[in-house]
């Protein structure tokens, strides 16, 4: 027997732990792990060098623009980004230009992108203003629904109780998550309002309008209409210690609700954003150093569950402008993720397994994307290539996203993604693209 492709000479994390073994894979799936004398003859084959391989990772928060938004980044660009960052499945988020609020929106964004894809994207849509869509957007192929609590989004009136209890309840019916962005829309629009009228723009000006309290509320209030319904929630970028006592909570009370940290707000605090200044303005923004410290003692206690991204690309002079009130908010993350986490890995802060879990297994679990997330026999071939000890710069001119800004430009990193493999198919090599556009598959 002759199969697709096989990897030998690698350190293959598998649910067990990492073995010495190499993979066969046949038709995009993990058809064997063995050690080499086991494995089968194939049309393509590659001496990994001992190099650890892991579970392609899933980043469940990413926006990939395109459509009106194309100046910032497209499907291309995002997805190439993704692949050199180690990524071979992205969820892509719903605020675009037009918004992906329906059956026809969400139609049309897969169709333009199904062409386009270098790793495989599922994607969120906005809710409708008519709940009773839900379903039809749910059997388009949606995976979930993001909820933005800062400002609307989608047809839903967020400030209205009765109308996002009703939306969670019909979430509920379908078995997807709800994508929660947690800042409170009257605290953030107040406090805006009252430091542009003082005729403040300083970066703790926009820190107070954009305080923990913001975020507190929204969770508080989310939890509360949650377990009133029984839908899941998955809240975005936690970014305070208050907000994690609340999670802590609802979780020992048996809500359904898991959370996402970002790799800015594990790494950055308030004092960078004044030292990076326009670089680092994201919602929520970074916070003190207390908030940075409880994140990783929840990392490492299991309370957080996913590590995201939040992709958000900007054109530069969307983000070089002199009033932090224009600056458009977001970070370029896609390629910055992994070298970061694994820098971490190395300094004896998160295991591997830990990295695995929160990076691929548990992103394939909540949001229900099946036979990823893993390395196992009849999985799909989804894998990312890891060279532990290579040293490299962060240099955000070289991204393959449009977005060729970082806070994290010039930090030293240790542990790079050295090759993605999608759907059985090598994308990226050594930060190059190999693959063709087309690579990746729409996940429904």
């Amino acid at each position: 027997m002759q199969v697709d492709c096989v990897l030998t000479n690698g350190r293959i994390h598998t649910p067990r732990g990492i073995v010495e073994a190499g993979i066969a894979i046949e038709e995009g799936r993990i058809l064997k792990i063995a050690k080499k004398t086991n494995l089968p003859k194939a049309s393509f084959k590659m001496d990994l060098n001992g190099l650890l391989v892991l579970p392609g990772l899933i980043d469940s928060h990413v926006h990939l623009r395109d459509q009106g938004y194309a100046y910032k980044e497209d499907f291309v660009t995002g997805t190439a980004a993704a692949a050199a960052g180690g990524f071979s499945l992205v969820v892509d988020m719903p605020n675009n230009k037009p918004v992906t609020m329906d059956v026809q929106s969400l139609r049309e964004r897969m169709k333009l992108a199904q062409n386009k894809l270098l790793v495989n994207a599922a994607f969120c849509s906005a809710f409708p203003e008519n709940t009773k869509e839900i379903r039809s957007i749910v059997g388009e192929g949606a995976i979930a629904f993001k909820l933005y609590l800062s400002e609307k989004i989608g047809g839903l009136n967020i400030d209205d109780d009765t109308e996002v209890l009703q939306a969670l309840d019909e979430v509920k019916m379908t078995n997807v998550q709800v994508a929660v962005h947690a800042e409170d829309k009257g605290i953030t629009e107040n406090e805006t309002k009252r430091k542009q009228e003082e005729n403040r723009s300083d970066i703790n000006a926009y820190l107070e309008a954009h305080s923990s309290d913001s975020e507190v509320k929204a969770i508080e209030r989310i939890i509360g209409l949650a377990e009133r319904t029984e839908a899941h929630v998955h809240f975005c970028h936690i970014s305070s210690a208050k907000s994690l006592e609340l999670i802590k909570k609802a979780k020992g009370v048996g809500v359904s609700v898991t959370c996402e940290a970002t790799p800015h707000h594990l790494l950055l605090t308030s004092r960078d954003m004044k030292r990076y200044k326009n670089w680092a303005v994201t919602l929520p923004p970074v916070r003190t150093r207390k908030d940075t410290e409880a994140l990783w003692k929840a990392l490492k206690q299991g309370l957080i569950d996913t590590i995201g991204s939040d992709h958000a690309p900007h054109a530069i002079k969307e983000k070089n402008q002199k009033s932090l009130w224009k600056v458009k908010p977001g970070i370029a993350g896609l390629e910055t993720t992994l070298p970061l986490m694994l820098t971490q890995v190395n300094k004896g802060r998160l295991t591997i397994k830990e990295l695995v879990e929160l990076t691929a297994k548990n992103p394939a679990e909540i949001f229900h994307l099946r036979d990823r997330g893993t390395i196992l026999k009849g999985r799909l071939a989804d894998l990312v290539v890891i060279d532990l000890k290579q040293e490299h710069k962060i240099d955000s001119s070289k991204f393959h996203s449009k977005a060729k800004f970082s806070p994290f430009d010039g930090w030293k990193t240790k542990g790079t993604p050295v090759k993605t493999f999608v759907n059985g198919c090598l994308v990226m090599e050594e930060g190059e693209i190999v693959a063709k556009p087309g690579t990746g598959e729409i996940i429904r």
